[in-house]
């Protein structure tokens, strides 16, 4: 069953950096199973959010309101580490400010750098988690390569967690990305932590989630979930999908919230269940201005390249300490 899906892969014939100023940079921790991802536009975007998940942990969102003053950002962080990762938003601040990129006040810049996490605590090593010098170092490994699988905020991260992590499947960072021939470029980076479990949104099948109790295959949460409504395996409040979504497209801070809150859709397609009090599910957009388009269509695109972008997230992780992969 897992063989047949793997056909079924999708391949990333255009990838997120291919939109003209933006890179991509990852660091991570093996042992300890962790990690952040970066995502750099050091010539600025327009960014938006849309908070969906109910235990969402986040850094600089309220600025992104159409509301407030800020017009652009220069990166955008996805990590690990829970609460504590935020930390390593500071590493990816102190990069910018050394190469005078930020929000100009007088004496030096202020680097305008939103965040979101995941929590990856209770896997790999809970006393390391990403900090100052992890951030400074994806940045300083950001560029056009776009790494999946076990990298990034995806090091940690695992999916289909209600009967607890002896039944859960290895998740990871994955990313897809569609241009259309008269130059738009929507793309997506995500790394899944989910609660609930991934399933081919063709189908409805689950590709990785909940494993059976003799470990051949996949059961669906939310059937256990029906038939045992006391089956929650605490803890069970660690989870969350952060993402990335991006395009070359012109938009102001109101149209890339819309998009952020279209996006959400390609994650309640493929994630069952998703946005739940478990998940702190989190969306960014970026726009870098490049092309005219439709709010629109910009919005569904970002749908299709994010759900591709999770199944790509599972497909390309690889079982570790323990935590084994939907490919086994």
């Amino acid at each position: 069953m897992v063989a047949d899906n793997q056909r079924d892969m999708p391949t990333a014939a255009a990838k997120i950096t291919d939109i003209e100023g933006l890179k991509v940079g990852t660091s991570e921790d093996m042992a300890a199973l962790t990690g952040c991802t970066i995502i750099l536009v050091e010539e600025g975007a327009v960014c938006g959010v849309d908070v969906r998940g109910s235990a969402p942990g986040t850094r600089e969102t309220d600025l992104l309101s159409p509301l407030n003053m800020m017009q652009q950002v220069q990166a955008v962080l996805l990590t690990g580490g829970s609460a504590f990762g935020l930390d390593a938003a500071g590493g990816v601040m102190r990069y910018l400010e050394e190469r005078g990129i930020g929000h100009p006040t007088g004496k030096t810049v202020v680097p305008i750098v939103p965040a979101a996490v995941l929590f990856d605590l209770n896997v790999g090593d809970y006393r390391v988690r990403p900090e100052g010098d992890m951030g400074y170092q994806a940045c300083k490994k950001a560029g056009q390569k776009v790494s999946e699988g076990n990298v990034g905020a995806g090091t940690g991260a695992t999916v289909g967690k209600i009967r607890g992590f002896e039944f859960c499947t290895k998740s990871g960072q994955g990313s897809h990305a569609v241009r259309l021939e008269n130059g738009l470029i929507v793309g997506a980076l995500v790394a899944v932590n989910a609660f609930g479990d991934v399933v081919n949104p063709d189908s409805g099948e689950v590709i990785a989630g909940v494993r059976s109790a003799d470990g051949s295959g996949f059961v669906s949460t939310v059937q256990l979930w029906k038939q045992n409504p006391e089956i929650l395996a605490p803890p069970i409040n660690t989870n969350t999908t952060i993402a990335v979504v991006a395009t070359n497209a012109r938009l102001d801070k109101s149209q890339a919230a819309k998009v952020a809150q279209m996006a959400h859709n390609g994650m309640a397609r493929t994630i069952s269940p998703c946005h739940t009090m478990f998940d702190g599910d989190t969306v960014f957009a970026l726009a870098t201005g490049q092309i005219e388009a439709d709010v629109n269509l910009v919005g569904v695109l970002a749908q299709e390249v994010l759900a591709r972008a999770i199944l790509r997230a599972v497909y390309t992780a690889e079982t570790v300490q323990g935590l084994r992969c939907c490919r086994e």
